[in-house]
């Protein structure tokens, strides 16, 4: 076998042609969305009052494992596409360890990010179906400045409502939305019914990615020709997000590399989803035994913490109802470094693989996270985001067990943004100001008493 080297390119025409839907492989289906008055499966006509149609066709779609992707989303795929896999052979050195461990990376964009790969599919579908605006929400502000620059490439209007905690952290991520000529709004806000219920229940909140959701579906129901647009949680952005997993299985498969780990940061569960799916395909066919790991906050422990319950997908109570893995609706986290990862439920596929025993879950509290991010910056020279950090903590962990065992393990994990708009955090941690947070049993409380009972 030739040696490896240290990225693995593929050529533009090894771009995929096709998403992968790796609910047309499981055994068991996700739960369908409910309508939350009638608590009867949602229609296509529902879904599509907020969504553009062809993504609730895509959203629906639980039968074909590949969906064409069309020429003009590969045409501009094409811009950043195909993204690097790497051996961490500096890592592997600085660690001292017999495994093997290679990142698929995604930061390769001006957005920083995984988040473009959505992005571009899902406002180049608004634009064919004549839609002149979308509104959506954003978190740490990958998705936000993804979407925005889609938008500009295909000439639609953009909202953006911004996690207000975050907002203030990465002043300078709404300036690159603003660049591509979004309207960036801090959330909660006054701008919206929704908004001023969040401000008046709870007072100075920093915000969360659900208040920010609620706002972006008020904003688009009342406005004309406009729909919202999800960066994450949904199941057609989660197959958007299947080109990282298959250009990661079609350049390691060249090599004769076969993962024993596949480790990706959670939020909503996009990215995870995304560099997981070809390989979970071939695990529920019987053809391989990968381990899977999701790693999540330990500020918002959806998965480890969480209930497997119908919850509604917003703080104000505007989505369908989803059988996910859910904190409630009604949670909202403390203000930390977490950034895309403060979502209060997981991807109702994610949550039905981890509930029937195809992943495994973890939490770090940020320091721990912080601290692998600068080792891994130290020796590889990309300054990782801090949802990425995630990934990489639990990669370190993984490949120091295999020091201790002494077995060759390869693990792969997803690198899935930069984290030079967190330059704040990064300042905290080295100065030793940056705290943790782990919600007590109460906390949690809180949300689990939001979560709708279903008749």
């Amino acid at each position: 076998m030739a040696e490896i080297p240290y990225k693995i390119y593929l050529s533009e025409n090894e771009i995929p042609h096709a998403w992968h839907n790796v609910r047309a492989v499981m055994k068991d289906k996700p739960e369908p969305f409910l309508n939350p008055e009638t608590f009867k499966p949602s229609t296509r006509d529902e879904l599509c009052n907020v969504f553009c149609e062809e993504l609730v066709d895509q959203e629906l779609n639980v039968t074909d494992e590949y969906i064409e992707i069309p020429e003009e989303i590969r045409s501009f795929y094409k811009m950043y596409r195909p993204a690097p896999i790497v051996r961490a052979y500096n890592l592997e050195k600085l660690l001292d360890t017999p495994a093997h461990i290679y990142y698929k990376f995604e930061g390769n964009n001006t957005s920083g990010s995984h988040k473009l790969n959505s992005a571009a599919a899902q406002i180049y579908y608004a634009k064919k179906q004549g839609l002149t605006s979308v509104t959506t929400e954003t978190g740490a502000g990958q998705w936000g400045t993804a979407l925005s620059m889609a938008c500009a490439y295909y000439g639609l209007d953009l909202t953006v409502y911004m996690v207000k905690g975050s907002a203030e952290l990465k002043p300078h991520r709404k300036a690159v939305m603003q660049t591509y000529g979004a309207d960036v709004i801090h959330s909660p806000s006054d701008t919206t019914e929704v908004g001023r219920k969040i401000l008046e229940q709870f007072p100075g909140t920093s915000g969360s990615l659900g208040c920010a959701i609620s706002e972006a579906i008020e904003t688009a129901l009342k406005t004309p020709n406009c729909k919202y647009v999800l960066g994450s949680v949904l199941n057609h952005v989660l197959m958007h997000q299947s080109i990282i997993g298959l250009e990661a299985k079609t350049a390691l498969d060249k090599y004769g590399v076969q993962p024993d780990i596949v480790i990706g940061c959670a939020g909503g569960g996009s990215n995870l989803g995304g560099l997981i799916s070809p390989y979970m395909a071939d695990k529920i066919r019987g053809k391989n035994d990968i381990e899977f790991i999701a790693v999540e906050p330990a500020s918002c422990p959806s998965l480890t913490r969480g209930f497997y319950e119908f919850d509604y997908g917003d703080t104000g109570r505007t989505t369908p109802l989803m059988k996910m893995y859910t904190l409630g609706h009604g949670f909202i986290p403390a203000s930390n470094h977490a950034g895309g990862l403060r979502y209060h439920g997981m991807n109702t596929t994610l949550s039905k693989l981890y509930h029937d025993g195809y992943m495994t879950a973890k939490s770090y509290v940020q320091t721990d996270i912080f601290d692998a991010a600068v080792q891994f910056a130290r020796c590889e020279g990309t300054l990782p985001a801090p949802e990425s950090s995630h990934a990489i903590r639990a990669a370190i962990d993984e490949a120091l067990k295999c020091k201790e065992t002494g077995e060759t393990k390869t693990i792969l994990f997803g690198l899935t943004g930069t984290g030079y708009f967190d330059m704040t955090a990064y300042t905290n941690f080295l100065n030793k100001n940056m705290g943790d947070y782990i919600p007590t049993d109460d906390d949690l409380k809180k949300g689990y008493d939001s979560l709708p009972k279903i008749q």
